[in-house]
């Protein structure tokens, strides 16, 4: 399970490296500042959760905690809810999608919890 985080990572960062280039390249001139920006956070957040997730296959390698591993179901969740109801909040204009963020918000903390119980916790 280690191996499959660091491949989720890096597939997610991938992901958020085109994400940022066709929000800076292909959206520039079609959207307006704020939304912008929301494209901007969704890809600077999938970003930090995909090297987190790079990071996540070593440490749960090491510590072997099943809380790691919840870390990373969450961070995957995370990212889809957050990043991805802003990426469509930005495409679609429905401005309901940003509802869902807060949840996604709560993965990523949650993500960010469990590795700290895990680390301290495992063996």
């Amino acid at each position: 399970m280690s191996r499959r985080w660091v491949a989720i990572g890096a597939l997610s960062a991938a992901v958020a490296v085109a994400a940022g280039a066709f929000g800076a390249h292909a959206l520039k001139a079609r959207l307006g500042p704020d939304a912008l920006a929301v494209w901007e956070t969704a890809a600077r957040y999938q970003m930090y959760h995909a090297l987190a997730l790079v990071a996540l296959g070593p440490i749960a390698q090491a510590w072997r905690a099943p809380a790691l591993h919840a870390a990373g179901w969450l961070f995957v969740a995370g990212t889809v809810l957050f990043s991805g109801s802003l990426y469509l909040l930005v495409l679609t204009g429905v401005r309901g999608l940003g509802a869902v963020t807060p949840v996604g918000g709560v993965a990523l903390i949650g993500g960010w919890l469990c590795i700290a119980w895990g680390v301290a916790r495992g063996r």
